[in-house]
């Protein structure tokens, strides 16, 4: 059992404690760190969590063997340097960090440290995104001509002015730092590097000031196109589609429970094959990457997510908040 310290109990650091406490035989959190501390000392307690009064504190505890950093994007780059320093291994909420820069000073401190880095892109992990990869990778869908990936939350709409989360430092680009990013893990992991992007972000609606409506076009390395909408004041949705020569292949909903695939006619004039559509309900996308940290931490599998992609994320990140207004692709570094 991973002896893990929780840093951040804001909403989504209760959530990742909540995927896995007392419901997994690998880890388990123990320990734990937060900003806003009388805040979070129920739902530690309830948890059977200890709450150090420092990041500090926590790294000098022998018995904590892994951070989970559920903590404002700014502090990533930092922490994961400090908690390499300690020895302890690092699972990190996305985005991994907020330049390139940092992004590759903070992966050279995991490898010198000997230590393991995982980033929560938790959407790689549900088996409709893992049949979608199968499909890519194997050609079943053809020459991919373009992917198009929307994701959408109501929570600009009840954020205030002056929180983290809608300080343009800290969330950038509107949707894309809560949102956006992990569709641009999604399109690095399935169909490689993206090379350039063009970006408009404004506000409509969100009573911040924030940006809630961002839209992004991509070019990758390989010639495909991409397009990617990211919107913080409306209704939650979900969709992730690979155009291919050969058919088109789409998950939908927020929680990625919809599959479809529609095949191309294969000579002209003929209908085309019959399109499949499939559900799965229930499948917990926190619970298996926090799982997965485990195990690369015990050496038995690799995490899924290699550094060079979490650099290449960063990358991208940082070229789409560079061309927000600008009516031009900018190249990604």
């Amino acid at each position: 059992m991973l002896n893990v310290a929780i840093i951040g109990l804001g909403r989504w650091g209760q959530t990742l404690v909540a995927s896995v406490q007392e419901k997994s035989d690998l880890l388990r959190f123990t320990t734990g760190a937060t900003g806003s501390r009388a805040k979070a000392e129920a739902f530690a307690a309830g948890a059977g969590i200890t709450l150090k009064d420092s990041y500090e504190e926590v790294l000098a505890d022998p018995a904590v063997e892994a951070v989970v950093l559920a903590t404002p994007h700014l502090q990533h780059a930092a922490q994961i340097e400090a908690a390499a320093r300690a020895g302890k291994h690092v699972f990190v909420e996305k985005p991994f960090t907020m330049s390139k820069a940092s992004a590759e000073a903070a992966v050279a401190a995991s490898e010198a440290a000997g230590i393991t880095l995982a980033l929560g892109h938790n959407r790689r992990f549900h088996p409709h995104m893992q049949r979608l990869r199968a499909l890519v990778r194997g050609g079943e869908l053809g020459t991919i001509l373009h992917c198009h990936a929307e994701l959408s939350s109501p929570t600009g709409l009840f954020l205030p002015k002056g929180v983290w989360r809608t300080d343009p430092e800290q969330s950038p680009a509107g949707g894309m730092t809560g949102l956006g990013i992990h569709l641009v893990d999604s399109m690095i992991d399935l169909f490689g590097a993206i090379e350039a992007v063009a970006c408009q972000s404004v506000n409509r609606v969100a009573p911040s000031g924030a940006e809630d409506t961002t839209s992004v076009m991509l070019r990758f390395a390989s010639g495909q196109t991409g397009t990617l909408l990211a919107f913080t004041a409306t209704a939650p949705v979900f969709r992730f589609s690979a155009y291919g020569a050969k058919g088109v292949a789409s998950i939908t909903t927020p929680t990625l429970g919809g599959f479809s695939l529609e095949p191309a006619p294969t000579a002209p004039g003929q209908p085309a094959p019959a399109a499949t559509h499939e559900t799965l309900a229930g499948f917990d996308t926190l619970h298996a990457e926090l799982e997965a940290f485990a195990r690369a931490v015990r050496g038995q599998a690799p995490y899924p997510i290699p550094p060079a992609d979490m650099i290449h994320g960063v990358a991208v990140l940082e070229a789409i908040v560079a061309a927000v207004g600008r009516d031009r692709f900018v190249p990604v570094a």
